[in-house]
């Protein structure tokens, strides 16, 4: 039928904008040995690849206001990454990378917010969650696709492998203009009068039509063209959403990434000779891909879930992933550190690891996607309930605002994992364990 054309339509649109959003994110992070010197901390990819989005998530929800112009901003996000690229491929400077870096980190932090305020834009909430579980199904796709990527394209050298990574972003204007259909075809799907989609916006005549087309469609609704949300509304905004959703997202990124980026690279055993993980373990250096691997792949799994039609978490226990993966740390630093099994039974602590870090996986895909399916259900305000652009613009700035608080953990997390990774390897070393030295 038309309704389930437009639904599968929808959910293919949100995915990829997910998965070509955070794929090059992925791709940098890949290719980090290969874009600087060796004699280059590696941590200043990673530093360059999420400042600038933090940046982004902390300002411009609330420095800007007015309506979105999502064309503008989905083009201005496709060029970004695509000069970004290819300033990395071409540009052999360690500066100039990294300002390549910075420009791709830049587009990846806008494009994120603006697609999750997208989704915002869609009614009945059901179709508007459907937006946020396929978008969220996209990121955590993007962790595997992007390692697998790179995995292909390292051997054609960094100037044609990335150069070939730079067509990518050109996917999210071709989705967005062609594939994702517009809020007015699930218009008739809602009940409800007091949230008004975004009418026929830029998605059917380009760029330029932004104003023509909306100041049309919504003179009869729309008598103040000049609603804004000021200071005070969004600092009212804000508020109840700090320990409801931003700490609890916060919390889970600093805690999974120092275990990604601190704890992970100390946890090595022997190599096995015998049974299924001998196949996949040749040397010392392959435990850490294996684990970010089992981290991607149960992250994409649990972002997924909303997407496979699986129960979202209660609100009630959104701080629940936050506390489980702080036991989960807890367990790590131990393991790295004193080893919880004896040093002869290798086996089960492999095992042991496998499994916690899968739990983390699982966690932190659940809280990502809970949240922001959460606040994409929220309805207006009181306040806002008779003004249809201003209870939209509500709902577009409630969810672009709590960004920051993922990526400000990340940040976090890539300064305490310095330390935390000097610190275990010491400890191993000390109770005569020497692998974490030989890397």
């Amino acid at each position: 039928t038309g309704k389930d054309r437009s639904l599968l339509k929808l959910g293919v649109s949100f995915f990829l904008f997910g998965l070509i959003n955070n794929v090059l994110y992925v791709i940098i992070l890949s290719a980090a040995l290969d874009l600087v010197p060796p004699s280059t901390p590696k941590g200043i990819i990673a530093f360059c690849n999420i400042t600038p989005s933090l940046m982004v998530k902390l300002g411009w929800p609330y420095l800007l206001k007015g309506r979105i112009r999502y064309a503008r901003r989905v083009v201005g996000c496709c060029t970004l990454s695509f000069i970004g690229m290819l300033v990395i491929a071409f540009h052999e400077s360690l500066f100039s990378r990294l300002l390549g870096i910075c420009l791709a980190s830049f587009s990846s932090g806008l494009g994120e917010m603006t697609f999750l305020q997208l989704s915002t834009t869609y009614s009945p909430p059901s179709v508007g969650g459907r937006s946020v579980g396929y978008f969220a199904s996209g990121t955590g796709a993007a962790g595997i696709v992007g390692a697998f990527m790179w995995w292909e394209l390292r051997g054609l050298g960094v100037q044609t492998g990335v150069g070939v990574s730079a067509v990518l972003p050109f996917i999210l204007p071709l989705t967005y203009f062609f594939i994702l259909p517009r809020p007015a075809a699930f218009s008739h799907l809602s009940s409800s009068t007091s949230y008004i989609p975004i009418p026929a916006d830029d998605l059917e005549t380009g760029i330029d039509d932004d104003v023509s087309i909306q100041d049309d469609t919504e003179i009869s609704v729309e008598p103040k063209a000049t609603t804004g949300l000021s200071a005070a509304d969004k600092w009212r905004l804000v508020k109840p959403m700090l320990l409801k959703y931003m700490l609890p997202l916060f919390c889970v990124y600093t805690f999974e990434y120092t275990i990604n980026q601190g704890v992970a690279p100390t946890l090595l055993y022997p190599v096995p000779s015998h049974g299924l993980i001998s196949k996949i373990i040749h040397s010392v250096r392959d435990y850490y891909p294996l684990w970010q691997l089992v981290y991607q792949t149960t992250v994409f799994f649990s972002r997924s879930s909303i997407s496979l039609g699986l129960k979202t978490l209660p609100a009630r226990l959104l701080p629940a992933p936050a506390i489980i993966q702080f036991v989960i740390l807890l367990i790590l630093v131990s393991e790295s550190a004193v080893g919880l099994l004896p040093e002869d039974r290798a086996g089960g602590s492999i095992f042991l690891v496998f499994l916690l870090i899968s739990i983390e996986g699982i966690c932190g895909g659940l809280a990502y996607v809970n949240v922001f399916y959460r606040v994409n259900q929220e309805q207006p305000g009181p306040s806002s309930m008779h003004d249809p652009e201003l209870a939209k613009q509500e709902r577009e700035f409630k969810i672009g605002s709590i960004g920051f608080a993922d990526s400000s953990g990340i940040l976090l997390a890539s300064i305490l994992a310095v330390p935390t990774e000097v610190e275990l390897c010491r400890a191993q070393v000390a109770r005569g364990k020497y692998l974490c030295q030989g890397l």
